[in-house]
């Protein structure tokens, strides 16, 4: 008998997972009156009976869009009343992404709830960095994710290790399989398990078919599948088909060997979805499905269309809403897409483009600000313009007068968040400029501190003004470390995360944005802006607009003599929705619309 123990900590519920991979177990579910409740792990027989299964796998190459697919059919269950939850697994080592690098991996994203992770009971880890691809989920379905929802390599196999060293498998050889598939397979149960139960669970498998780290996930889904029955499963396959412009012809090519290589592993996909420049032509789809063993009508063709939110509006006039309810054997209902047409709709009829800067230094790739861009299109739509980014690189472009002719053009700042050295001097010098130039300004934690040492260096005169982050004898350390981080040594989920109370001071701008006193926002910082350097700089302008609920810690700062001038030490950007823009967001856009009008007229 295999023996696993799981503790799942959210705040004020504790999920508790007994597994023993027998297949006598039974389960069970207790509640108490302070929200806690057990549940037992249970073999797959005891998957809940109502719910079904969409698996999402990519071939070809990574970044194709799998996130947003998975995000669009939950989107085509919620047009039919269907609950749905979605579990994202990424197949590298990683407990977390909260260490891996914006530039090759993209935003971390920041949850609400933390989830303190406890493999063995001597080793506990708290999670509230995910995959970026979460955003994507909240922002299609309005779901608000669990850390717990992101299963990770790392997370699988630590479990495994440290269980095999407290004497978990005495006796036995441990193997990938079945020891990490069952894993896999008990942390898709828990999730679905979670009351109140979903009508559908959807699984994306991060990176590419083939990978060889992705291989125990992809053999735990074939087994999954076998045991919970194969009409109850859905596999849809996202590959690319590239268009040759030499013979100008979609090649195929690729696309059948995504899916031999699937086949190969025991799994044959329902429905291909293709990413592709523009609508697949006809034999484009036939040729696919006749190699791939898909019916004609389940090769969904998914072209690159200006306003992503469109994507389950054209999924479903591709009939993929009907083919994949229909398959999963689901009543059928009638659609609801009215408000989520009228949504979008509000992206494509825009009168006016607004530009805003976004100084920073993980600009060579765009998806590191994924959830700013798309709280800035939120926003922008809210008023029936679209929005312009200009990047500017801060570690090329650092001297003011560069900066000065980059920002010209621009009718607002968005002083970006980041970490460490690298083109701090020329954000800082960016922020400096948008003291005189009275054009909009947000900063975002980094670039909130960032914009307070800039106020610090030209308006206080402090020129030793600094982060000790990046200078940590500087002479006037606006910026440092918060006390209860100075005594720690681990890196990976060890920062103020998560989502944290706000209250706003009254009769600032800040106020007047949120017109309430208290908001509730997600951090992910582990350096903070000094009160007392900051309650000398109210006498120049450079006030504080919001603290925590203790009082201490500063969590937004304002210029009293300025159109708009904000910065925040939380990220907005995550609670932003299309429809529901987050009212920072739209604090910036109108300002922006307004300085740009002034200055045309």
């Amino acid at each position: 008998m295999i023996s696993c123990n799981y503790r799942y900590v959210v705040n004020s519920s504790d999920y508790f997972i007994r597994a023993k991979v027998s297949a006598a177990l039974s389960r069970t579910r207790t509640a108490t009156s302070l929200c806690t409740w057990s549940v037992e792990a249970v073999p797959l027989k005891s998957a809940p009976k109502e719910t079904r299964f969409v698996f999402v796998t990519g071939g070809v190459l990574s970044g194709i869009g799998k996130g947003v697919t998975t995000a669009s059919i939950a989107k085509i269950f919620q047009f039919r009343g269907y609950t749905i939850r979605i579990v994202k697994i990424d197949p590298y080592l990683n407990i977390d992404p909260g260490t891996l690098n914006p530039i090759e991996h993209g935003e971390v994203f920041v949850t609400d709830q933390t989830w303190t992770f406890k493999p063995v009971d001597d080793f506990t880890f708290k999670i509230s960095e995910i995959d970026q691809d979460f955003g994507t989920y909240e922002r299609f379905t309005g779901t608000v994710v669990h850390p717990f929802q992101n299963i990770t390599s790392g997370q699988i196999y630590i479990s495994v290790i440290l269980e095999e060293r407290k004497g978990a498998f005495l006796g036995r050889t441990v193997q990938i399989i079945p020891h990490v598939t069952e894993r896999i397979k008990s942390r898709i149960l828990a999730v679905v398990n979670q009351e109140p139960i979903p009508d559908v669970l959807l699984v994306e498998i991060g990176g590419t078919v083939g990978d060889i780290e992705a291989m125990p996930f992809l053999e735990a889904i074939r087994q999954f599948i076998s045991e919970v029955g194969r009409n109850r499963v859905a596999l849809v396959h996202v590959t690319l088909v590239p268009f040759l412009a030499s013979v100008g012809e979609f090649k195929t090519k690729p696309t059948q060997h995504s899916v031999r290589t699937l086949q190969g592993l025991g799994l044959q996909p329902d429905i291909v979805v293709c990413r592709a420049e523009s609508e697949l032509p006809d034999a484009a789809r036939q040729k696919i499905a006749l190699f791939c063993n898909v019916p004609e009508e389940r090769v969904i063709s998914n072209p690159d269309i200006p306003v992503i939110y469109r994507l389950p509006l054209h999924f479903e006039e591709h009939g993929l809403g009907d083919i994949i309810t229909d398959h999963l054997g689901m009543e059928s209902r009638t659609l609801e897409t009215d408000s989520w047409t009228e949504i979008v709709e509000s992206f494509e009829n825009i009168t006016e483009t607004v530009v805003i800067a976004m100084p920073g230094k993980y600009t060579t790739l765009s998806d590191s600000y994924k959830s700013i861009n798309e709280a800035l299109t939120h926003a922008a739509a809210k008023y029936g313009v679209g929005v312009q980014i200009k990047w500017i690189e801060t570690e090329e472009s650092c001297d003011k007068l560069s900066l000065t002719e980059a920002l010209r053009e621009a009718d607002g700042i968005l002083l970006t968040p980041g970490f460490g050295s690298r083109g701090v001097e020329g954000m800082i010098n960016a922020a400096a400029i948008s003291f005189t130039s009275n054009i909009p300004f947000l900063g975002i934690c980094f670039g909130a501190q960032l914009g307070s040492i800039a106020f610090a260096r030209t308006t206080m005169g402090w020129e030793g003004a600094h982060t000790t982050e990046v200078d940590p004898n500087c002479l006037y350390p606006v910026i440092d470390m918060m006390d209860d981080q100075k005594n720690t040594e681990d890196k990976g989920g060890t920062m103020r995360l998560c989502g944290h109370e706000v209250r706003i001071v009254e009769g600032t701008k800040l106020h007047s944005i949120y017109s309430t006193n208290q908001v509730r926002e997600r951090f992910r910082h582990r350096y903070h802006l000094i009160s007392r350097y900051v309650d000398r700089m109210a006498e120049n302008g450079l006030i504080v607009s919001a603290y925590d609920s203790t009082g201490t810690i500063i969590n937004a700062i304002e210029l009293t003599n300025h159109p708009f001038w904000i910065g925040v030490q939380y990220h907005p950007e995550f609670k932003s929705q299309p429809g529901a823009p987050h009212p920072l967001y739209s604090g910036l856009i109108r300002a922006a619309l307004d300085y740009k009008r002034e200055r045309e007229t």
